[in-house]
């Protein structure tokens, strides 16, 4: 149809590798015809437009824009990441006297929180690209949660019983090394449902998840993994 948006046109053709459209109107008549060479520039402005907000970057701000231009334009997602780096140090904050038992977990804790924010950017990275190709539909949802949460499990266990064995040598202590492994296939799991979610979540309240996608997650792994792992061992060790 004529009125169907650029991004869906472009969708079209990326799904079906088509060189050429017919364009109609509402009653079907043939108004004429799109070829790539009229979409490819939308497809690469899609692509652009994913790739930068995954940093927190707009189209307009690039290495021509003004200084103070690309400084306000990122200042906006910089303080939201201090925000969150807020929220995570205040969790911690809540467990002082429990670290200052154990020094051991202060060492382990960016391992719990690194591993969750790279699995729930694993999950996020594939649902934004699935999102911007038209693939990912409401009747596949639930199916794309159920695989990210099993594989994200999956390498929980293996990552975290490899983990578990490392802190247990390490420290002596083999209470840390089940508590590390416990705490690290939980924010794992949480991460990869979470980074599967968010987009549409997102998009529901006309966030550009691309751009705020990252920032939430952060928040999510850091507050869920430091909660797991210090509470747990406040409980073991208090």
């Amino acid at each position: 149809l004529a009125d169907l948006p650029t991004h869906e046109v472009a969708q079209l053709f990326e799904r079906y590798d088509l060189i050429s459209m017919p364009v109609l109107d509402h009653t079907g008549l043939l108004l004429g015809r799109i070829t790539i060479d009229d979409i490819v520039d939308v497809i690469i402005d899609e692509a652009d437009h994913s790739i930068l907000g995954m940093a927190g970057l707009n189209q307009i701000d690039d290495t021509l824009a003004p200084i103070l231009k690309t400084s306000r334009n990122r200042a906006l997602w910089l303080g939201a990441n201090l925000m969150t780096a807020l929220i995570a140090s205040f969790v911690i904050n809540l467990f002082e006297d429990t670290i200052e038992k154990v020094v051991a977990l202060a060492i382990l804790m960016p391992i719990v929180a690194s591993m969750g924010g790279v699995t729930g950017s694993q999950s996020l990275t594939l649902v934004i690209r699935s999102m911007a190709q038209g693939t990912l539909l409401e009747s596949n949802m639930g199916w794309l949660i159920r695989r990210e949460l099993a594989v994200s499990v999956l390498n929980g266990i293996v990552w975290a019983s490899l983990i578990a064995v490392g802190t247990a040598i390490l420290f002596n202590d083999t209470t840390l090394g089940m508590i590390i492994a416990i705490a690290l296939v939980i924010n794992m799991a949480v991460a990869a449902v979470s980074g599967a979610m968010l987009p549409k979540i997102l998009k529901s309240l006309n966030i550009d998840p691309a751009i705020a996608g990252t920032v939430v997650l952060t928040t999510i792994t850091d507050v869920v993994g430091f909660l797991t792992f210090l509470g747990m061992a406040t409980y073991f060790y208090a």
